[in-house]
């Protein structure tokens, strides 16, 4: 009776043996094999396109000085009648034709003791600001303002409110191809380096967007924008 127990406890250990040698070789076959599978590249691929802008703003700018407000007001609304009629007869329509007010600057009211008097006693400026997807004519028509100069009107371009504005308002029309071309520019990169590496492209472990950015092409061309977006994606890697 003894000894079919010593056998029972010895068949029963042996068993355990064998079952925990194997459960480890399972386990340290499936830890390698995971570590294999987890190899991964990661790569970027970029899709940067050149594109026309669709709405220009121009503000257009001009001042005016006097002694006499009255007249000042008058030469105020002359200006703005005559560059209206000007962007109008080039094909500038009426809805794309916005006014700011007047901003008057009394010289007078600012001044401190010892100080000389100014030569004029009023200033005024006004913008008349175009807003169009008319670029080219837009364009065309900068290049004319000397015409309008010619009839005593004074702009300033120096300032932030004058500064024109060239907007990209398409990007959601372009972005699904732009990420198409982006992501297949990555998985060119991935499969070269898989090859190089003599390794086989898995599937996609992550990928990622980066966000769109839009600028000018360069300073001559502040029409014509550069819209880029670099995406990132990672492949597993097998042998």
């Amino acid at each position: 009776m003894l000894k079919d127990s010593r056998v029972g406890w010895i068949f029963i250990g042996l068993s355990l043996f064998l079952g925990l040698s194997s459960l480890g070789y399972l386990l340290g076959d499936a830890a390698i094999r995971f570590k294999e599978y987890e190899r991964t590249v990661t790569v970027k691929g970029l899709s940067e396109r050149e594109y026309k802008a669709d709405i220009v703003i121009w503000p257009i700018q001009f001042t005016t000085a006097g002694n006499d407000l009255a007249k000042v007001y008058s030469s105020i609304d002359q200006s703005t009648e005559n560059i209206t009629a000007f962007l109008k007869h080039a094909g500038i329509d009426e809805t794309e034709i916005s006014f700011s007010s007047p901003a008057i600057t009394d010289k007078s009211a600012q001044q401190y003791g010892g100080q000389s008097q100014p030569e004029f006693r009023y200033t005024a400026s006004q913008s008349v600001t175009v807003y169009s997807a008319n670029i080219d004519t837009v364009r065309k028509l900068m290049k004319r303002m000397s015409e309008l100069g010619k009839q005593g009107i004074v702009f300033t371009g120096d300032s932030y409110q004058s500064q024109i504005e060239y907007l990209f308002t398409r990007l959601n029309e372009v972005k699904p191809e732009m990420i198409e071309e982006a992501t297949r520019k990555a998985r060119e990169v991935a499969e070269k380096f898989a090859a190089d590496s003599k390794s086989s492209l898995g599937k996609i472990r992550s990928a990622s967007q980066g966000q769109f950015s839009i600028s000018e092409r360069d300073k001559n061309n502040p029409h014509i924008k550069k819209v880029r977006v670099v995406s990132t994606v990672a492949y597993y890697l097998s042998d």
